[in-house]
């Protein structure tokens, strides 16, 4: 069974929101012009939700997953991340919250290669500072819980691109974050194993998780429980999918 998150935790930011945003924008200032990245948007993800942000190249998707992130901050808006907020935060105090509440996946797997699958995973938790046996039994429980209790002790370079997947899977949920990101998680997979980790995405989503998923790919968003399509620094469609049914 996929470990499933901490029940009973409440959230400051009213109905359970992990995400609350309000009339978030987003200026590049380069000195002789300036770039309007995101235009007002207005977003709510509560908690459990399964949902997709999607939007061509340019649309101001990935502006959006670095805030939502907490990777940078919006020019003018607020953003309550599962009750903080984030607006204002200065480097330190992001890279806190961000630690403390956001678990990332990304499409480059981003593992360290000259590490074990295993050590990869140890690593958030060294950095909390959890003791040597909360690590071992936390981690062997999320590798089994990936299907990856027999290649723990193996470096990247030994494993499949599914397999590495799985293991940042297991590494961003490690300290029990409040919002699981996903920045195209299957883009560099076969599709066999991008239809594995979306099936590990949705077992995750039916045991409590929050999860938001960055995509180009409407079919893999519709696997998701709702859409948000984002366009010229726009929300201009949020919708559920079937799968919310």
């Amino acid at each position: 069974m996929l470990f499933s998150p901490k029940n009973g935790k409440k959230s400051n930011g009213g109905n359970g929101e992990i995400i609350a945003m309000r009339a978030l924008r987003k200026v590049y200032d380069t000195g002789a012009i300036q770039v309007e990245a995101l235009r007002g948007i207005d977003l709510a993800v509560h908690r459990n939700e399964f949902v997709s942000i999607v939007g061509p190249s340019g649309s101001g998707k990935s502006t959006l997953l670095n805030i939502v992130g907490c990777l940078d901050v919006a020019t003018e808006g607020s953003y309550l991340l599962d009750g903080e907020e984030v607006a204002g935060l200065d480097l330190d105090q992001l890279a806190d919250i961000r630690n403390r509440k956001v678990g990332f996946v990304f499409q480059s797997f981003n593992l360290l290669p000259h590490i074990t699958a295993y050590e990869n995973v140890e690593m958030p938790l060294l950095f909390k500072g959890a003791g040597a046996r909360e690590r071992r039994e936390r981690v062997e429980t999320l590798f089994e819980q990936v299907g990856l209790g027999d290649r723990m002790h193996h470096r990247p370079v030994e494993l499949s691109g599914g397999q590495m997947q799985r293991v940042a899977i297991a590494r961003a949920l490690a300290c029990e974050p409040a919002l699981l990101l996903a920045d195209e998680p299957t883009g560099n997979l076969d599709t066999t194993s991008g239809k594995d980790i979306l099936g590990l995405f949705e077992d995750l989503a039916e045991r409590g998780h929050t999860l938001v998923l960055i995509t180009h790919d409407m079919a893999l968003a519709e696997r998701t429980k709702r859409i948000v399509r984002i366009q010229d620094g726009r929300i201009v469609e949020d919708r559920p999918t079937s799968q919310a049914a």
